[in-house]
């Protein structure tokens, strides 16, 4: 899955592409595994680039090969205690 790097994602945009719920990117976003750009004062609104989600995929895909093909699951660990299916 590739993303245009100059394009700009809506959070729930994002969530239904991975097909995961919108509390779930909200995580990773808070967490600092997904960044996001804060748009407008106050609450704002969040919108994520798709060099960010490039990114992101990379990383989840590189932990995904180091908890099954390699047999460290420390990498899945984190998720598994929130709950989350690597």
């Amino acid at each position: 899955m590739r993303f245009e790097g100059s394009a700009i994602y809506r959070v729930k945009a994002v969530a239904e592409m991975f097909d995961v719920s919108v509390n779930t990117i909200y995580r990773a976003i808070e967490s600092g595994e997904l960044d996001a750009l804060k748009l407008g004062t106050g609450k704002g609104t969040l919108r994520i680039p798709g060099g960010a989600l490039n990114a992101y995929v990379e990383k989840c895909s590189q932990a995904a090969y180091e908890a099954f093909v390699t047999g460290d699951e420390s990498a899945s660990a984190d998720d598994q205690e929130i709950g989350e299916v690597a």
